[in-house]
């Protein structure tokens, strides 16, 4: 049975985390490969209610309160779905994992980084993504696909100055694991992008 692998996607918001994960979960199914797909935060029945609580405009929260929901919604993914697919050999996709928390609550919202980490040992106890794909674009560019779709979130809504910190905080993230991170300019062609993101999921595949 090939090794289980667990990717996570990570981006500001507008980056077209949505129709990457499309891609990829076709491609995927293409070769065979046996994939659960989740969310953070979410993915179980109560982290679901976590996510509508954390995204509500109208939520009220410490950084410190903010952070541990975050943490909780991941301790009940990793324990109701992302480990146990893993044990049986799954690969699993998530859009977001605990660089975001890095990147949203860390560098968007001043919580230490040693905080963070802290939680994310406790929760994780070691388990890391395998890969971390980093849909990168500028800010402008995600302010301006986010004001052709909905109405924002709590997130979306904060000031321009936040989400160039969640921006930083990732390229930061992205330098300080390349190993583990594949960054990719998602402002161009969408069949250029997607054959990257192909050819470095197939790199995966071989080594598993």
């Amino acid at each position: 049975m090939s090794r289980a692998r667990f990717i996570t996607l990570e981006g500001l918001d507008g980056a077209g985390k949505t129709t990457h994960l499309t891609f990829i979960r076709n491609w995927l199914a293409a070769v065979n490969v046996d994939t659960v797909f989740t969310r953070e935060p979410g993915g179980t029945p109560l982290g679901e209610k976590l996510r509508e609580l954390l995204l509500d405009v109208d939520t009220e929260a410490t950084l410190d309160t903010e952070t541990l929901l975050m943490f909780a919604s991941r301790q009940e993914l990793l324990s109701s779905v992302i480990r146990p697919a893993l044990a049986m050999g799954r690969w699993v996709v998530s859009d977001r994992f605990t660089d975001a928390t890095f990147a949203y609550q860390g560098g968007g919202r001043g919580v230490p980084a040693k905080r963070i980490a802290q939680l994310e040992e406790w929760v994780q106890q070691g388990l890391q993504p395998d890969l971390t794909i980093l849909l990168d674009v500028p800010l402008q560019v995600s302010q301006q696909r986010l004001s052709q779709t909905r109405l924002p979130d709590r997130f979306e809504r904060e000031r321009e100055d936040f989400h160039q910190r969640v921006r930083d905080s990732y390229l930061a993230r992205a330098a300080a694991y390349p190993q583990r991170f594949f960054v990719v300019d998602a402002t161009g062609d969408i069949a250029d992008i997607q054959q990257q993101l192909a050819g470095r999921l197939a790199m995966l595949k071989a080594q598993a």
